[in-house]
């Protein structure tokens, strides 16, 4: 009988391991292989819901000047991006993107992505990024985490440890408060200040990885993005550091890190 029971255990395992295996996913330019048992559509769909209740609850900016030039800087990352992935025959990958970028009168130092392309920026960044480049490097940077999906990946990982892996869809249906907490880890976009959780040291390495890509081909030089981070890590002097911060940490790592990207980042570099 135990044998049976053994016998059973391992082939669920087996088929369990496969289905795993199936559900992988390649992150553009690192090729890093990465688990995501959720559809794209269903992570957009609950995206843009998301977004929506954030702006009906947050004040836009009224300045029409930061504003445009967030949006102008926005559509020529979404435009990289897309170029990208055509170059590589991937454009169908992005399917169902909305993209719209909008800029949130607030005093966070902070920024943010969502799944199908949904960008926030707080008005409140804007003195640290100091110009257009600046302001590429997070809007890159941000926008990476999307197309990388790591959203979908914690999503997928939450799904496994808390569900055995149940389909979204099957998880919303029948213990929708449970799915809701697992989309507030992924994503921790209840909180009062609608901010974003920390991503993992891997996906933030990931991310300014394909942000530097993103912001050369856009036509920024991805030198200055070094600078960048200098200015974010120098605000962390205050009691209080910015929420930016605290979800990207810049610390002397990050930085060479990013210094041994620049050789690959300027060869997609047209001035």
């Amino acid at each position: 009988m135990k044998t049976h029971v053994f016998y059973i255990l391992t082939i669920c395992a087996l088929i369990f391991s496969i289905s795993l295996l199936q559900s992988c996913s390649t992150v553009p330019i690192t090729g890093r292989q990465q688990l995501n048992i959720v559809p794209a559509s269903q992570m957009m769909s609950m995206s843009f819901q998301q977004y929506d209740d954030f702006l009906k609850t947050n004040k836009l900016s009224s300045d029409s000047k930061q504003t445009s030039l967030v949006k102008s800087v926005g559509l020529k990352i979404q435009k990289a991006v897309e170029v990208y992935f055509e170059q590589k025959g991937m454009s169908a990958e992005l399917n169902g993107y909305a993209w719209e970028f909008n800029l949130v009168e607030s005093k966070e130092v902070n920024a943010w992505c969502m799944p199908g392309g949904k960008v926030v920026v707080y008005s409140g960044i804007l003195p640290v990024t100091k110009d257009e480049t600046g302001l590429a490097v997070v809007m890159g940077h941000e926008i990476a985490h999307a197309i990388a999906e790591h959203g979908s990946e914690r999503m997928s990982q939450g799904l496994i440890a808390e569900m055995g892996g149940m389909a979204l869809a099957t998880a919303l249906q029948e213990k929708p408060e449970q799915t809701q907490m697992i989309w507030m880890t992924a994503f921790g976009l209840g909180s009062q200040v609608g901010v974003m959780l920390p991503f993992s040291r891997l996906h933030e390495s990931e991310a300014d990885h394909l942000g530097l890509i993103f912001m050369a081909m856009a036509g920024y030089n991805p030198e200055k993005a070094v600078a960048f981070w200098e200015r974010m890590g120098s605000l962390k002097g205050g009691q209080s550091p910015p929420e930016f911060l605290s979800t990207h940490p810049s610390d002397g790592t990050r930085i060479a890190n990013i210094k041994a990207l620049l050789p690959e980042a300027m060869t997609y570099y047209k001035q």
